[in-house]
């Protein structure tokens, strides 16, 4: 039998935890970001570039990959790991996001989601259960079960159906989790809390779902559309009635200040695509805060984004060179871009995570915040 999954809580700062999850393919150290490989990769990055970025983890799309390669054919090629040749940590989730932003292309019921491809218009069915059949095929270490994300604002009445439903789909697909043996190969399925913007709606899911035998909770259902103020307000109302002894993943976020906010709210994993898509945009995210490289006051500018940065992308090229290379449209601007953020996203989890344990983490969110209002701007003389 394979060493079952775990998590271990190391210190606490507040309401801000740092911890260990241990999974078949290694250790991830929390609080962590996991850059997004929807398709099986990470976009403009090699793997090896982002382990050496501190990547412990990186999520994959069941969706997408249902679509293109296809799970079975990823399992006859020796599943996701070896396919993408990455050897460590594989977060995937459900599909249950594009119940919400596929919602012209599918129809839902009790049963599960009918979906259209957005490829070739072809037919599928989801389900929980497939659902779980699938990160089974691609064998994830982290696995999710299938809900439904509904956008906000919504009525409650909205809310809470898709919210009831969640948990019934919570039921199926850990059942189907144990049926096809995940806690005997060490992974690990997480319940997905939902309820909106509704707090005795979320409270409800979350104290629902921990009675539920599950390796992990996510909060999901956020930064679809409400401000910044409500989604920390649901997550004050909803991490005190999650488990303490496992881990708690906010799905799809976020920007630098959302995670900064969402650790102090008790949260420890985080995946989002902004820093890649942004790199692909010509956006860079840097210890002083936001920087555009289409701007054309870097025209001229021979600084490199960080001089003290670890990150050769962010160090050794000139802002003249990269606002060149971003006009340009030239491809080198999208991947030197995405290194500097990833690595930026992955210095700043490391810097919040050594915080943490010296009990100090309410400094380092100050000075963090100091040094973004600051922004990059150098004084006129």
């Amino acid at each position: 039998m394979t060493d079952p999954f775990s998590f271990r809580l190391i210190a606490q700062d507040g309401m801000a935890r740092r911890g260990e999850i241990r999974t078949p393919h290694g250790l991830v150290r929390t609080p962590a970001f996991m850059p997004v490989g929807t398709q099986a990769t990470v976009k403009a990055m090699y793997p090896a570039q982002v382990r050496e970025l501190g990547a412990d983890v990186v999520l994959g799309n069941t969706y997408h990959l249902m679509l293109r390669p296809g799970a079975e054919r990823i399992a006859r090629l020796g599943g996701l790991h070896a396919f993408m040749n990455w050897p460590h940590t594989i977060l995937t989730d459900s599909g249950g996001f594009q119940v919400m932003s596929l919602a012209q292309l599918r129809k839902l019921d009790e049963k599960g989601v009918t979906f259209q491809s957005h490829i070739d218009g072809s037919r599928h069915v989801m389900t929980p259960e497939r659902s779980v059949e699938i990160q089974q095929l691609l064998g994830s270490d982290i696995q999710m079960q299938l809900d439904e994300c509904i956008a906000l604002p919504a009525p409650r009445e909205d809310v809470e159906r898709a919210m009831r439903l969640s948990l019934r789909w919570a039921e199926r697909s850990r059942q189907q989790f144990e049926t096809m043996g995940g806690p005997g190969r060490g992974q690990a399925l997480y319940g997905i809390v939902q309820g909106g913007d509704v707090p005795d709606l979320r409270v409800i899911s979350a104290q629902t779902l921990g009675q539920m035998p599950f390796e992990g909770y996510s909060v999901g259902g956020l930064a679809v559309g409400e401000p910044q103020d409500v989604m920390l307000k649901m997550l004050e109302e909803t991490t005190p009635a999650m488990p303490v002894d496992k881990p708690r993943y906010l799905m799809g976020v976020g920007t630098p200040e959302d995670i900064l906010e969402s650790v102090a709210r008790g949260i420890d994993q985080f995946d989002c695509v902004l820093p890649t898509r942004a790199g692909r945009h010509g956006l860079a995210y840097t210890r002083f805060g936001k920087i555009n490289l289409k701007n054309a006051r870097h025209a001229e500018d021979p600084r490199p984004l960080d001089e003290v940065s670890g990150c050769p992308a962010a160090r050794d090229y000139s802002r003249a060179y990269l606002h060149h290379l971003v006009k340009a449209g030239e491809g080198l601007a999208a991947m030197l871009l995405t290194w500097s953020n990833l690595a930026y996203y992955q210095q700043f989890m490391q810097g919040i995570r050594d915080a943490i344990e010296a009990g100090t983490f309410e400094d380092f969110r100050r000075e963090t915040r100091d040094g973004w209002a600051r922004g990059d701007t150098p004084p006129r003389d």
